[in-house]
């Protein structure tokens, strides 16, 4: 008997029995303009009402073949929960923020209706109404930003990184910065633990110490001790998600008690396997830029194919991809997956 989507992602996830199949996995966004125009949705509404967002999700299962649905498309839901303003975008501009609260990087002011504020609400009711309709079909996979995250759209992301390359000299200035992570935690616990008692099976937390902005050590002195608090007091699995060449920090993200780590085709599928695979289960690699935005089905099929030899153990695009992404490329994933190992 074959096994369901949701079977074959989650036992990926876990460790368990490998499938017939590797499953296709969405642990960032595949909004795209076919897909939207497919479900009837388009931005800002997906971002901001709960019936949009769990249909365009829906589709992604529905009209793409992915094996999860994931209903949130931005990276901005807590930034907007603590007070940073947010330009939504539209059908063809993603979310950014126009003004931050915390410049000066605190204190922090948590609401106690954190999980009643709108950009909040909308991504549990939306997983809530997806439980109802896909039921175990199809693994439901939410996603939440980390301390850091928050942090540069909270505090402006050139502005916090000067802040936290300046600490190294000042210790009034590090303080600072730990406490402002340190406040934010709780947001990240928060969230990612109401987004699974909504009816979440996986969640992703985004966190983007990504190479060309934070060092290794960097990543090390402030975030691998908050991420293995973090995922020690989520009660789900969790995949983590940095953007970039991190292939010098791969061994810690390792360390940090998450289920699997999501990465970027430019660390080499192989080398990734070979190095944490026996440690860490391992989502991705498919470039988002030249082969899903320029490329041809045949190319995203040989890198699929590519990624499915390598051991990759749920196969997904690297990132959030362009709105213009054709959907015929997305389902490229999805044909190279089906003829199996």
């Amino acid at each position: 008997m074959k096994s369901t989507p949701r079977n074959l992602f989650m036992s990926a996830l876990l460790g368990g029995r490998r499938g017939e199949r590797p499953p296709v996995g969405n642990p960032t966004s595949i909004a795209c303009h076919d897909l939207m125009d497919a479900a009837g949705v388009s931005f800002p509404e997906a971002h901001l009402e709960a019936e949009a967002m769990a249909r365009l999700a829906l589709a992604g299962h529905q009209v793409a073949g992915f094996d999860v649905v994931m209903p949130e498309y931005s990276v901005l839901q807590e930034a907007a929960a603590l007070g940073s303003e947010v330009n939504w975008g539209h059908c063809d501009m993603m979310p950014d923020t126009s003004q931050v609260p915390y410049a000066d990087l605190g204190p922090i002011e948590v609401p106690e209706n954190l999980l009643e504020k709108p950009s909040i609400k909308v991504v549990l009711d939306a997983i809530s109404i997806l439980r109802r309709q896909v039921g175990d079909r199809a693994a439901i996979v939410g996603k939440v930003m980390g301390p850091w995250t928050i942090s540069y759209h909270t505090a402006g992301v050139q502005n916090f990184l000067l802040q936290v390359g300046k600490a190294g000299r000042d210790p009034e200035r590090k303080a600072k910065v730990e406490r402002m992570l340190d406040a934010l935690m709780p947001v990240t616990i928060a969230h990612a633990n109401a987004q699974f008692r909504a009816g979440a099976d996986a969640v992703v937390l985004a966190d983007h110490a990504t190479g060309n902005l934070v060092s290794p050590k960097t990543y090390e002195e402030y975030l691998l001790k908050r991420h293995q608090i973090v995922t020690r007091e989520i009660g789900g699995p969790m995949i983590l998600h940095v953007c970039g060449d991190c292939r010098d920090r791969v061994e810690l993200f390792s360390q940090a008690g998450f289920d699997a780590y999501h990465f970027e085709w430019i660390l080499d599928a192989k080398k990734v396997v070979e190095q944490v695979g026996e440690r860490i289960s391992l989502v991705g690699c498919i470039s988002c830029a030249q082969e899903l935005f320029s490329g041809t089905p045949e190319q995203v099929y040989e890198q699929a194919r590519y990624a499915i030899a390598a051991g990759v153990d749920i196969i997904a695009p690297e990132c959030a991809i362009a709105l213009e992404t054709p959907l015929a490329n997305l389902k490229a994933i999805v044909a190279a997956a089906a003829e199996g190992y």
